[in-house]
């Protein structure tokens, strides 16, 4: 091939790559209605395998300040658009395979951009099983089937008779069998599936029904028997339990359209002569197609997009609950006594120091069937003493309230706070891997007790070791797409770890997991580096960390804290790559870096407009700023404890009219829950939050949010309790 051929073929692919490139991006915009420039530099960056975490922090100048919400819409668009593409080449190549590929149909499919579109493009190619209209094919009858849609003859059975043959014995057989052709042309004419989208979009009702053989066992889901409601407006969580009904067989599910209508409007679309003798049978062949194949296809189309929906709005609920937890106020360094509470089984007692480390645990058995309660105040007391205990985590599952109720009326010799813990998938990090590598020769009970002080001294570095499924926040968190809810909780977690920022000599490799850059690889290397060499001293060193490359080093380093280290910096989240900046504005104060840091005053008379360069603008010069002012400050705040009613032990001690505190433990669409000191949560329905309207609980209240609760109503026998917020008010 000669220089200047190979010249022209490079230039035209780095044409048509350019071309593709603006092409995504313009779709991007469209779809997220962002900026075309942020748009740009967010894809080149993810391209370049920056995460959303560090462009969200540290590239605020090309992305106009875009928070992680928007950049992870960017990646989900070009995500989807680059499976499209994929998608496109395969059905090009089928259809090319076929040697039925037009300059016309290639143009269609190159220039669509929405799945559903581009699978009815394709639907007329798809290799099918034996269908009764691929029979009908086999058996000469297509030409019949055309001059019958086409209404290009008069005498029906007269031109039926034409395609007789062994295996089509009568007319009646060959117009049957063209009907059954055309309801399969009908079915793929993408005009007649997007009415009928339209119709199930705009007007189609969901209804259920009991699996009568199943009523005795489907008793949970007794309002579904008979139910019905528009699709258009079922809330998620209604569609979850019906689809988890039907899921269970316990229900019948269907949506349903005005089926006349539809046929109506099917003929208005392919029936052009209405008084012609054709028409009957096209009339029949569109009934047939409605029935047999356009109906139940669109209809199980609308049932998955439907069931996506419902999925992403509890996964969004899930998600924010989750956030709400994870980001909820530690208490920080201080040595921890932690209980588990139980009757039977006795109360485990584990006490920890300031960095979490396990350095005793005992049982106590103060409750009944024992009931050795001055036993146990004497044991608790001791070991506040003995351990410079500064905090105690009593877990809130069986007997929580009445061990709360115990340590409560102890009178220690200084002032300790008493918190009661959600202790939600404690049993679960207990029985884990993590658990078992982290305390191999330890009873579950005991690992249980450690994450429930874990989880109050760090609820961010305990509840990260557990699945998000089993904290017990969110609403049908198994029912919905799980691979999709992984994702979405994942990234939660990292928003989260890397919006609060880890002390790399503390965190375990669980943690580091979800640094920005790292992983398990990095992650594990990190911490076997700091087994065999010691605490980190400055974030630099990190570079001699096997595997640690230029990259990882730049997405993750921010994120990581040394306190101890000889630069302050290291403890914030100035980026290293901005160290020799602030030496510049310590520099012209006549100051060095330690100094300028812990002078308020000193920082305030920084001129920040005179840095500003083509690589810093404003927004990252006010981030170094801010961290300056507060450097190893937790975003998170401090702990503070709650003080349940003491006289309220379980529901038998509820009556309604009471007026209690309470915590909220999780947030749904249609209301939320609220810990109250006893076992069972209350619900407070989305009607019951405020006197103003809202759509969404989540307006007015969060996870760990402390309300005040009225109690409205009991069902014991059903272990549930009926609160109000806004008439405890």
């Amino acid at each position: 091939m000669n220089k200047y051929l190979y010249s022209k073929m490079v230039y035209l692919y780095l044409a048509q790559h350019l071309i593709m490139s603006r092409l995504i991006i313009d779709l991007i915009v469209k779809r997220t209605q962002l900026n075309l420039n942020a748009v740009t530099n967010i894809v080149k960056l993810l391209d370049d395998g920056a995460t959303i975490p560090f462009i969200a922090r540290y590239r605020k100048e090309m992305t106009g300040s875009l928070n992680e919400v928007a950049i992870g819409l960017v990646k989900s668009e070009l995500s989807h658009i680059n499976d499209l593409i994929k998608r496109k080449e395969s059905i090009l190549s089928t259809i090319e395979g076929q040697g039925l590929l037009t300059k016309a149909l290639r143009k269609k499919i190159d220039s669509c951009w929405d799945a559903t579109v581009l699978e009815d493009l394709y639907l007329p190619f798809k290799k099918k099983i034996k269908t009764k209209a691929t029979i009908a094919k086999e058996n000469g009858l297509e030409p019949l089937a055309r001059q019958i849609i086409t209404q290009s003859i008069h005498d029906v059975k007269q031109e039926a008779k034409k395609f007789l043959n062994k295996k089509i014995k009568n007319p009646v057989d060959a117009l049957e069998g063209a009907r059954h052709i055309m309801a399969e042309w009908i079915n793929e004419n993408s005009k007649c599936r997007d009415y009928i989208r339209h119709a199930f979009a705009n007007h189609s009702v969901i209804q259920s029904k009991l699996v009568k053989s199943k009523k005795d066992k489907a008793v949970k889901y007794e309002m579904y028997f008979d139910y019905e409601e528009h699709l258009k407006k079922i809330p998620s969580h209604r569609l979850l339990a019906i689809f988890r009904g039907e899921k269970e067989s316990f229900l019948r599910v269907k949506l349903k359209i005005d089926e006349d209508q539809a046929q109506f409007s099917l003929s208005k679309l392919i029936v052009k002569k209405y008084h012609h003798p054709t028409t009957p049978q096209i009339t029949e062949a569109i009934n047939d197609c409605l029935k047999r194949l356009l109906l139940p296809s669109i209809e199980n189309e609308f049932k998955k997009s439907s069931k996506l929906k419902a999925d992403k709005e509890a996964i969004e609920v899930f998600a924010k609950n989750l956030k709400a937890l994870l980001l909820a106020a530690p208490l920080g360094s201080k040595n921890t006594l932690a209980i588990d509470p139980g009757f039977r089984t006795g109360c485990k007692v584990v006490c920890l120091d300031k960095n979490g480390d396990l350095i005793h645990n005992e049982t106590i058995f103060p409750h009944p069937p024992q009931s050795k309660s001055s036993e146990a105040t004497h044991a608790i007391e001791f070991l506040v003493d003995k351990y410079n205990i500064e905090a105690i985590a009593i877990g809130n599952g069986t007997a929580g309230k009445e061990t709360y109720s115990l340590v409560k009326k102890i009178k220690f010799d200084k002032a300790l706070e008493v918190f009661f813990v959600n202790e939600s998938g404690a049993s679960i990090y207990s029985a884990s891997k993590i658990a078992r590598d982290e305390f191999p020769d330890k009873d579950i009970t005991v690992r249980g007790a450690v994450s429930i002080g874990r989880r109050l001294m760090d609820p961010l570095a305990e509840l990260v070791k557990i699945d998000p499924k089993s904290i017990g926040v969110g609403q049908y968190q198994h029912d919905v797409n799980q691979s999709m809810l992984k994702e979405n909780l994942e990234s939660t977690i990292e928003s989260c770890v890397n919006a609060v920022g880890i002390n790399i000599n503390t965190a375990s490799q669980h943690l580091l997991t979800f640094v920005s850059g790292l992983g398990p690889v990095l992650a594990q290397n990190i911490v076997t580096y700091r087994t065999e060499n010691g605490s980190y001293r400055s974030r630099k060193e990190l570079l001699k960390v096997p595997r640690m490359g230029k990259k990882a080093f730049e997405q993750s380093a921010g994120f990581l804290r040394i306190k101890d280290s000889k630069n302050p910096l290291d403890n914030t989240a100035v980026h290293p790559e901005r160290y020799s900046l602030v030496q510049k504005m310590a520099k012209d104060l006549k100051t060095k870096v330690p100094e300028l840091i812990q002078d308020e005053s000193l920082i305030a008379s920084i001129k920040i407009n005179q840095y500003v360069s083509s690589d810093v603008g404003l927004p990252t010069l006010q981030d170094i700023i801010t961290e300056m002012k507060k450097p190893g400050l937790d975003p998170r705040g401090h702990a503070e404890a709650v003080s349940f009613s003491d006289n309220i032990n379980d529901i038998s001690d509820l009556h309604e009219g009471m007026i209690l505190p309470g915590v909220v433990n999780n947030v749904t669409k249609f209301g939320a829950f609220v810990n109250i000191g006893i076992k069972e949560s209350g619900l407070v329905h989305i009607s019951e939050i405020t006197n103003r309207f809202i759509k969404d609980p989540a307006e007015v209240l969060h996870v760990e949010k402390k309300v005040k609760v009225k109690v409205i109503k009991i069902e014991a026998d059903k272990k549930r309790i009926a609160l109000s917020i806004k008439q405890a008010e």
